[in-house]
């Protein structure tokens, strides 16, 4: 059997349900809490190979359809910035089992970065040449960039991604193959919710009111870095095509309503993180601001 995505049932499995021995509840910030979340990223590693993807060949109408989205230069950028952002904010943690677990999370983005590479020389597209990416000058502030851009991002994947495998713009072959590098993201943002939580709880109280404008600061970027992407622009000041950005909901996936895009959004979000440990934090922001929206929406 040859080492693909979709052929590792138990290491799938494995990655999508996790528990810690014990039922008592666990203390935001305690020893124990750091435990669970860096144990749960460290235990469902799928070791999957991407160099021995077998990508599915695809129908005449599929391959276009696939190719032609504005998305794979983005995509590769991304991963490649995120791999380098967390593993230089790894290199500064001095907690062995925290650094370890940082480590695997950063391995694991530089895997993504590895399997659309290969997709994209498997399926023949074109991409604009790569920029360097050097490591970040505040490694912390990279880190939470890194992981509440993540947070973002992937509460919408997971609706895009269900949406399209259920209207078929993707062949079920190609969703199958995706499919674990989807939930990698979802225990990314597992984890980095639960770290952000620990660390703020285990800084100085004189320190906290810092860390929390921090992170008011990296929202408000990440706010301001969409703006841009939805009018074509990205951060560095380059244009790109900002149509899928606006109507790819619409072209990739089923025709839904705004509120029936959140609402997917909302009961995906809930599905892929339904296997892990219950006492573990889940991300909030964004499915507490899509709940909101939904009462502004008619049914």
């Amino acid at each position: 059997m040859s080492e693909t995505l979709p052929q590792h049932a138990a290491a799938d499995h494995a990655m999508r349900h996790w528990k810690s021995p014990g039922r008592t509840p666990v203390r935001i910030g305690s020893d124990e809490h750091k435990q669970m979340f860096c144990r749960m990223l460290l235990e469902t590693h799928n070791p999957y190979k991407p160099v021995v993807i077998d990508w599915p060949p695809l129908a005449p109408a599929e391959l276009p359809r696939i190719t032609s989205l504005p998305i794979w230069d983005i995509a590769v950028q991304t991963e490649g910035r995120a791999s380098i952002r967390v593993a230089t904010f790894a290199s500064t943690v001095q907690d062995a089992l925290l650094r370890k677990a940082l480590d695997m999370n950063g391995g694991e983005e530089a895997r993504h970065k590895v399997v659309l590479s290969k997709l994209v020389e498997a399926y023949g597209i074109e991409l604009a040449p790569e920029p360097d990416y050097p490591a970040p000058k505040d490694p912390e502030w990279a880190w939470l960039v890194t992981g509440y851009s993540e947070c973002i991002d992937s509460f919408f994947a997971f609706g895009l991604f269900r949406s399209a495998q259920k209207s078929g713009y993707f062949p079920e072959e190609l969703v199958e193959t995706f499919e674990p590098v989807i939930q990698e993201e979802a225990r990314h943002i597992l984890f980095f919710v639960n770290w952000a939580a620990w660390y703020r709880k285990n800084l100085p109280r004189w320190r906290r009111p810092w860390f929390s404008l921090r992170v008011c600061a990296v929202w408000a970027f990440l706010i301001w870095e969409r703006i841009g992407i939805a009018k074509g622009i990205d951060t560095d000041g380059v244009m790109h095509d900002a149509t899928f950005a606006a109507t790819g909901a619409a072209s990739v996936g089923e025709a839904l309503s705004p509120r029936a895009m959140i609402e997917l959004c909302l009961s995906e979000n809930d599905r892929r993180m339904s296997g892990y440990d219950g006492r573990l934090l889940r991300p909030a922001t964004v499915p507490r601001i899509a709940k909101f929206v939904l009462r502004f929406l008619k049914k």
